[in-house]
């Protein structure tokens, strides 16, 4: 997502070590001429915030959570920008007349995955944890479970219309809404219980993969090879405690 005003852009996540950043910027630059004044990082993973030097080549202040500054400058990826400013619970970012807040709901996908809420076009950005009609990736890793929950409770409970999630959904879709997100918690919720019941019969991980099936999410992209993966994960939290 990028956000053009009169007075600038705010631009996020630069993409990834992957894919350069030109080909974002001449698409900022194809719809305006104003400068890119800010760059919003999603969150601490590489494969979304790291290519972001030639926004900062052109004068962009680059913005995230605490947490992210932190884990960037403990790791120090070679090819990550460091933040210039941090958002601790909240962020309110005004220019050329456009406001977007930049909120943070506790752990969920990282420790450090910011909300972006555009309040008077009822969008909002947050990427990775609440997809279009799809389970989580691979093993969950660096996720927090059940902290994951109460951040979508928390997210539901905004006003808001559009999310844009970052990865397309079924069929390339951009965007999602409420009921998206709603069904994203709902999935989690029942493999969460489906998970404890298994623990709770003594059930090793691999009977728990063998025995578990949310034939409710079965059309979701990659329900077949996430889902062992995602209930390992889960089985973890209720087995352990991690």
């Amino acid at each position: 997502m990028f956000i053009v005003t009169p007075q600038g852009v705010i631009a996020t996540d630069p993409i990834s070590l992957r894919r350069p950043a030109k080909p974002y910027i001449d698409a900022i630059q194809a719809v305006t001429k104003a400068p890119i004044k800010y760059v919003v990082y999603s969150h601490s993973h590489f494969d979304h915030i790291a290519g972001g030097q030639p926004f900062k080549d052109l004068g962009a202040t680059f913005v995230a959570q605490r947490n992210a500054k932190e884990r960037i400058q403990a790791l120090k990826p070679a090819d990550v920008v460091v933040p210039d400013q941090v958002v601790d619970d909240k962020r309110v970012i005004t220019l050329g007349g456009t406001t977007l807040e930049l909120l943070y709901v506790g752990k969920n996908h990282s420790d450090s995955m910011l909300v972006m809420r555009l309040p008077k076009e009822k969008i909002i950005f947050t990427v990775d944890w609440i997809p279009i009609q799809g389970v989580q990736f691979r093993g969950m890793a660096d996720t927090y479970v059940p902290d994951i929950e109460d951040g979508m409770k928390k997210v539901i409970a905004m006003d808001w219309e559009t999310l844009i999630p970052g990865h397309p959904g079924p069929g390339g879709k951009q965007t999602g809404n409420k009921d998206n997100a709603r069904e994203d918690l709902a999935y989690l919720q029942d493999l969460s219980a489906a998970v404890k019941q298994e623990v709770a019969q003594g059930k090793s991980y691999d009977e728990a993969i063998k025995d578990i099936s949310l034939p409710k999410y079965a059309a979701w992209p990659n329900y077949k090879n996430f889902l062992p993966m995602n209930i390992e994960r889960y089985y973890d939290f209720w087995n352990r405690g991690i």
